[in-house]
């Protein structure tokens, strides 16, 4: 099954210097038809005007993944943590027993990040920050673990909840298979380009729903970047 989200069906808010779409029910949006899919409970598509940000706030019990698809952002916390995540690298925060946090974008170009968040499945632990860079190339034609919650993904960065994030860049006409199972969830969105699940065109920041799919094949309609959900 493949529910199509098209991106002009998102809610959203413009503030100025963010301009954000809103995948799933958040901050002013309500939609009880889109509260979470499975643990996934955030997607925003974010847009953040150059030497902008969103200052100190407080998180917990929350696994927040940011997929930097332009630009940069600038993350610091209380922990000490400061680092700075460029355009197709990807960083985590773990909220565990609580976190403050900053995200900024230094740069004097406009940066584009989707910002996601699932449900953690481990509760009571320290919060925490990691980020790696994750080339295009090493994505070519194939799915790649970003982020998981499972031992054996060892060059992903983790997290705590039985999930995974992962990504692929296809050239026009190239199909990537993933093993999603019948029993989860899957979350994808284009980045870039367009493609096609079971006859569905997915465009670029639109969002597909996906349940019941032993094998997912996404075939690239024109050359894309694509970032999936493997949602318990």
């Amino acid at each position: 099954m493949i529910d199509l989200r098209p991106y002009a069906s998102l809610g959203g808010a413009n503030h100025g210097w963010l301009d954000a779409k809103h995948h799933f029910s958040f901050a002013n949006y309500y939609d009880p038809a889109r509260t979470n899919w499975g643990n996934l409970r955030v997607w925003n598509d974010d847009t953040i005007a150059p030497q902008t940000g969103f200052p100190p706030h407080p998180h917990r019990d929350m696994e927040i993944i940011t997929y930097v698809r332009e630009g940069a952002i600038t993350h610091q916390d209380n922990l000490g943590n400061l680092g700075r995540t460029e355009a197709g690298d990807v960083q985590v925060m773990s909220a565990g027993t609580g976190i403050t946090h900053s995200e900024y974008n230094k740069e004097d170009i406009t940066t584009k990040i989707f910002q996601i968040w699932i449900q953690p499945t481990r509760s009571g632990e320290k919060p925490g920050w990691g980020a790696r860079p994750f080339p295009k190339g090493d994505r070519a034609g194939q799915f790649v673990v970003l982020a998981s919650g499972f031992a054996e993904d060892g060059d992903a960065l983790p997290i705590r909840t039985d999930a995974r994030v992962v990504g692929a860049t296809l050239k026009a006409g190239e199909t990537a298979e993933y093993p999603l199972g019948k029993d989860r969830r899957g979350y994808l969105v284009p980045a870039t380009g367009a493609v096609e699940i079971d006859g569905v065109r997915v465009n670029a920041r639109d969002g597909a729903a996906i349940r019941d799919e032993a094998v997912l094949r996404v075939t690239a309609i024109e050359d894309s970047e694509i970032v999936l959900v493997d949602a318990a």
